[in-house]
């Protein structure tokens, strides 16, 4: 079983002991994904299943988030980003501006990519070796600034 799957369980365990009912709620939701994965998709659960998971439920939590401070309900979003919080304790440390910058360059230079119409080579070059480490929107804006 993946290593991150057992922490979550075990952090499940300790928040149902302390009562912790915002951040149990958010550990059940990503253990209900997993088992659904699980059954449904017949995978077996790895590290990278876990923080594609992950991934995905941040992704729909920032969406939430942006579309409920737009929308002026900053309860929700404030509840949005304590949720966030808890998902983003099960990523891998996260990449710094300068690594994810120098990552960039490495893969431009690699793939020898010329301008926009080069995105997915640099994309394709580049995501295995940060998943689940940065944001992939922020990391695409980033490639099409520096790719004019």
């Amino acid at each position: 079983m993946s290593e991150i799957k057992n922490r979550l369980l075990e952090d499940i365990k300790t928040a149902m002991k302390a009562g912790d009912k915002e951040r149990l709620s958010v550990l059940r939701m990503l253990s209900s994904d997993l088992k659904n994965r699980e059954v449904v998709d017949a995978v077996e659960i790895t590290d990278a299943v876990v923080i594609a998971s992950v991934e995905k439920m941040l992704k729909q939590r920032r969406d939430s988030e942006s579309q409920f401070r737009a929308g002026n309900r900053p309860d929700l979003a404030d509840k949005e980003a304590a949720e966030i919080a808890v998902l983003m304790t099960y990523l891998p440390q996260q990449l710094s501006a300068d690594e994810v910058d120098a990552l960039i360059a490495q893969a431009i230079a690699e793939t020898g990519a010329q301008g926009p119409k080069d995105m997915g080579k640099v994309m394709g070059w580049i995501k295995p070796k940060v998943a689940g480490k940065t944001d992939m929107g922020q990391l695409s804006g980033l490639i099409k600034a520096k790719l004019g």
